[in-house]
């Protein structure tokens, strides 16, 4: 039986030389690599208490969202800016060239839920910062953030420090 980082395709120099590009398509198109990748994050949580998966669009959707219908918990999605439909918050945070604005619903987090963030990357950690600085402004407390992969040469641990960080995978480079 093939191992999650066997599902994962390295392209080196992209996008820029010297870079090793995580591309994970591979394990979406694969459905053994699929089932591994949902499984392998939905390990990394289901033994935490928490009441609502928080996970931002795209790729943090395809994770998130089987892994709430698993354990039986809510998911919110967080979107890029003018995305929601009714009243929101919204956090920017810096970009590698520039910034981004994220956006979740007003009401999608309740005063004192416990939330896990899934995506299917840790970076920097800037989105993820983002994200728990909105679920907090919201009153909801978080218990872990919670990735398929983790570049850890990026240092997006460093930006998420006093929060339970896990991934399924972790390179050490970037």
């Amino acid at each position: 039986m093939k191992e999650l980082q066997d599902y994962i395709r390295s392209i080196p120099d992209f996008p820029e030389e010297g870079i090793i590009f995580r591309d994970i398509t591979t394990v979406l198109s694969d459905a053994d690599g699929l089932k591994l990748g949902i499984d392998s994050i939905e390990a990394l949580v289901k033994d935490d208490e928490f009441d609502v998966i928080v996970a931002p669009e795209s790729r943090g959707f395809i994770f998130g969202m089987p892994i709430a219908y698993n354990l039986h918990k809510a998911f919110v999605p967080v979107r890029k800016k003018g995305k929601l439909p009714c009243e929101t918050v919204s956090m920017e945070y810096e970009l590698e060239y520039g910034t981004a604005t994220i956006e979740i619903h007003k009401d999608a987090i309740k005063p004192g839920q416990r939330v896990v963030i899934i995506d299917d990357l840790i970076a920097t950690g800037g989105t993820i910062e983002a994200i728990i600085k909105l679920v907090e402004s919201l009153g909801g407390v978080v218990v872990k953030a919670a990735f398929l992969v983790e570049l850890a040469g990026l240092n997006g641990r460093e930006k998420l420090k006093g929060y339970d960080v896990a991934a399924a995978i972790t390179y050490e480079g970037k």
